[in-house]
This record gives C-alpha cells, sequence and structure tokens, in this order.
C-alpha cells in the first residue's frame, strides 16, 4: 500500500468523505436546502418596517437577510460555547 492510498481510508476501508457524512450534517444540510427553496419561491414585494423607515423589498431579500443574521448569531453562540 502506498501511503496515499492509506492516508485517504481509515482501518476499516471507509474514506473520510463518507465518515464525514454524518446524520447531523445530512440533516442541516436538508434543512439548508428546504431553507433555500422555501426563501425563493417567495418573490413578491412587501412592506417591511424596523423602527421608523419603512421598505419596500422582495420577500426572498428579507427571508434571506434573517436566515444569514440567524446563522451568524448561531455560529458566534457555538464559538463561545467551545471556548
Amino acid at each position: 500500500m502506498s501511503p496515499q492510498e492509506t492516508s485517504r481510508t481509515t482501518g476499516r476501508g471507509r474514506s473520510r468523505f463518507t465518515e464525514s457524512l454524518t446524520p447531523g450534517r445530512i440533516g442541516m444540510a436538508a434543512l439548508a436546502i428546504i431553507t433555500l427553496v422555501f426563501i425563493f419561491q417567495n418573490t413578491r414585494e412587501v412592506k417591511i418596517r424596523l423602527l421608523i423607515p419603512e421598505v419596500t423589498m422582495p420577500l426572498y431579500l428579507a427571508l434571506l437577510a434573517t436566515a444569514i443574521l440567524g446563522a451568524a448569531c448561531g455560529f458566534y453562540v457555538a464559538a463561545r460555547r467551545r471556548k
């Protein structure tokens, strides 16, 4: 066996890629895909009011911005817990 072959597989003959596909990661990927489908299906214009200003924008942009902010908050909390 060459050194390259041993670094690609583990002791059971499975690659690192298949071992990284855990049920949690598969579930999160499915949830992300469903979220993106939901976001891009809602394309109508809406009025959004945040405190004082009122803005008219496509709903998908508002949903996408909210999802990104939520993910950023989740990553921040997870990073703080690891410390």
